[in-house]
């Protein structure tokens, strides 16, 4: 077993970039996902540098230039209701944003590195409305008029499977992100009477195109929830750090066909040592235990990520076999 860390904004890090550039050019994009993989060869590569603004951007939304490092991010909401999103022509995965940019270059990275696992980033429904109306609008909107919000998610959604019928018309394979819709920020109930309807039928849709179970992405507190996203009919779901990661691992003892990736706190790779590095990764393998379909991975890496840590966890998991063993002084 081997860590593989989640590398997004971090790709534009290992090549001495800003997020901002590298999030525009497709050639720095190119050469931060070629780089980052090289370096720490993980999976999947996920092509993109701030993956959730991709479909907000090509609806019209406007995400302007950062200061320094930070991470790009929508300036201000296109719709001021829900009821506005429904309004909104569907975008062109072939002409609208940079969309058709993170396609090609994702058909580039699969050219130049045919051992990589390659993935274009699709949004969740329920993400994508966040970014469209704001996260607060929305939760009113769920509260005043749930109708009115499921009936915005199914609107979306035809454009999310769209977009996927085009990344899978491309030859390329897709990850599904749906973290704008956990708890605490959405009740449990809220997401299963809203939010879950809706991605049941776009993970079910977007796996029947791709031939195998896409995976759903969520991130967060995600345990009072996990019922509902095993709803889904995913495949692989992943264990945040930010969640009661024994229950979760604990409910999942009764769904051993389903791939879980248990994350470890993507802090400690920026602001740990190396025996903090040592005692997060024994301490996801403590709750790995002997699970046969797990791996594990991180959070999203931050921008300011030391690499001499990851490959620190990546030696110790090799090491160890992906079995908890005592520490090793030397490492530390």
């Amino acid at each position: 077993m081997d860590l593989a860390p989640s590398v997004y904004e971090h790709a534009a890090a290992v090549i001495g970039e800003t997020p901002w550039r590298v999030s525009r050019d497709p050639e720095l994009l190119f050469q931060a996902h070629a780089e980052a993989f090289r370096l720490y060869r993980h999976a999947p590569v996920v092509v993109g540098i701030d993956i959730y603004n991709l479909e907000a951007e090509a609806y019209g939304a406007t995400i302007p230039a950062p200061t320094g490092n930070a991470l790009p991010s929508i300036s201000a909401s296109l719709c001021q209701t829900c009821a506005g999103i429904m309004t909104l022509d569907m975008f062109d995965p072939r002409r609208d944003g940079r969309i058709p940019m993170v396609i090609e270059t994702g058909k580039r990275l699969a050219a130049a590195l045919p051992d990589a696992d390659i993935r274009i980033p699709v949004s969740g429904p329920f993400s994508l409305a966040s970014n469209l109306v704001g996260f607060d609008c929305l939760l009113c909107d769920i509260i005043d008029n749930p109708q009115t919000v499921r009936q915005t998610l199914d609107h979306l959604a035809r454009g999310q499977i769209a977009f996927a019928r085009e990344i899978v018309s491309q030859g390329m394979q897709i990850a599904l992100f749906e973290s704008g819709a956990t708890p605490p920020l959405v009740s449990p109930e809220s997401f299963a009477q809203v939010a879950l309807p809706v991605l049941k039928h776009i993970i079910t849709e977007v796996s029947s195109m791709a031939g195998h179970p896409v995976p759903c992405i969520i991130g967060g507190n995600t345990l009072p929830i996990l019922g509902s996203i095993l709803e889904t009919g995913t495949g692989y779901v992943i264990c945040p750090s930010e969640t009661d990661q024994s229950a979760f691992m604990q409910q999942m003892a009764a769904h051993p066909e389903v791939m879980v990736r248990i994350n470890t706190n993507p802090a400690v790779f920026a602001a740990g040592s190396p025996m903090a590095v040592r005692q997060e990764i024994e301490r996801v393998l403590r709750i790995a235990g002997s699970r046969q379909k797990v791996c594990i991975g991180t959070g999203a890496l931050p921008f300011d990520t030391k690499p001499d840590l990851v490959l620190l966890a990546k030696k110790i998991m090799r090491d160890t076999g992906g079995v908890c063993q005592p520490a090793d002084a030397g490492d530390a």
